[in-house]
């Protein structure tokens, strides 16, 4: 399988578990993150590289190098009667012919990417927007006459850049074929928001949220149980509601704090200026944010961070990339965080213990 080792493209660190789900195509557009200065986040998971942004040559010759790896994998299946349907079978032949493929990230990318219908790009690294407009329209324009399967197309994006980015770009880039954006809200309130340094305030998340709805995008919102600590919690719930009302994302998806070592968050917890939440804190911040919102959002515990048990000893919420729908749900969700109030807290994941485990 020469044909297929010798081609290769890029793949950046990071996507969202939804795109993984879907085995989405990992193109990298950018390098790194270009803020990289929030104090949960500082240096990780980037290894404090600094931020690049990529050419459109150079992107272009990682799509046809993608391309050429599909077209192998896709020949192969042909040659064994499989009709260009992409199984195991087809895989095992592959790696047969060329068992280092095992080692080729890019291989192995575009076939659990063809795998699961190839109709998904997931763009890297953590805010592709900032790219220049123009030249975005150029990537997202050679991925959809590469490849006419594709349906969506999705990205990272700081709300900071959305900001800034005008209406009429933001349009272009939707009609051009960029579908959902991908969202670190993190929390609603400007206390908290300065506190762990992200760089955007409320005001500016609701006006980045709202543009990007109004010009047709899918938002995916995530947010961060925990991140105001014990001594901001409740107003860390109540003013996270108020902006995801204010913006009625397609998605809002929990990431509870979990300080990593080296990060400024990290070092103020171990130096005690920083007192982490615990479990039941933490739902009843979940609470209290649930309560106020009035969205009509789906309400997603798509990480294994949202580590709450229920009475049997499973995951309290479910883990699924569609998650609760709101407003319909709502009334189960608040059932099931008073169950997971009633599980002692010992039972539960402890972004403590996670903490200790690390070190």
């Amino acid at each position: 399988m020469k044909n297929i080792s010798a081609h290769s493209f890029e793949i950046g660190a990071i996507r969202p578990p939804s795109e993984g789900a879907s085995s989405s195509l990992l193109i990298r557009v950018t390098r790194n993150c270009p803020w990289n200065q929030c104090k949960f986040c500082y240096g990780r998971p980037y290894n404090h590289e600094k931020f690049e942004l990529r050419t459109v040559e150079e992107i272009k010759k990682d799509i046809q190098a993608a391309e050429a790896i599909s077209e192998e994998i896709k020949r192969v299946s042909w040659q064994l009667g499989y009709a260009g349907q992409i199984n195991h079978m087809v895989g095992t032949a592959i790696l047969q012919g060329d068992p280092d493929l095992r080692e080729s990230h890019s291989f192995l990318t575009v076939f659990n990417w063809l795998s699961s219908g190839g109709s998904t790009v997931f763009l890297q690294d953590a805010d592709s927007l900032i790219m220049k407009t123009p030249d975005l329209i150029e990537v997202i324009t050679c991925l959809k006459e590469t490849f006419p399967s594709l349906e969506r197309i999705t990205s990272y994006a700081r709300a900071k850049t959305i900001y800034r980015k005008t209406v009429e770009e933001l349009k272009s880039l939707r009609k051009a074929g960029l579908s959902r954006l991908h969202v670190g809200l993190e929390s609603g309130d400007d206390e908290v928001l300065k506190h762990v340094n992200k760089g955007v305030t409320a005001e500016q998340h609701i006006i980045a949220g709202k543009k990007a709805k109004e010009t047709g995008f899918e938002y995916s919102a995530y947010v961060m149980p925990g991140l105001g600590g014990r001594s901001r919690s409740e107003q860390h719930a109540k003013n996270t509601a108020r902006v995801l009302n204010e913006i009625n994302p397609d998605y809002i998806r929990s990431r509870p704090l979990i300080p990593g070592v080296g990060t400024p968050l990290f070092d103020e917890y171990e130096g005690g200026d920083f007192q982490l939440s615990s479990p039941h804190e933490r739902l009843r911040e979940l609470k209290t944010m649930i309560e106020a919102l009035t969205v009509t959002s789906h309400f997603c515990f798509d990480h294994m961070m949202n580590g709450w048990r229920n009475e049997s000893g499973s995951f309290l919420f479910t883990q699924d990339y569609e998650g609760y729908k709101l407003p319909e749900e709502k009334g189960k969700i608040l059932e099931l965080i008073e169950e997971g109030l009633r599980v002692k807290e010992s039972k539960h994941i402890d972004a403590k213990d996670l903490v200790a485990m690390a070190l």
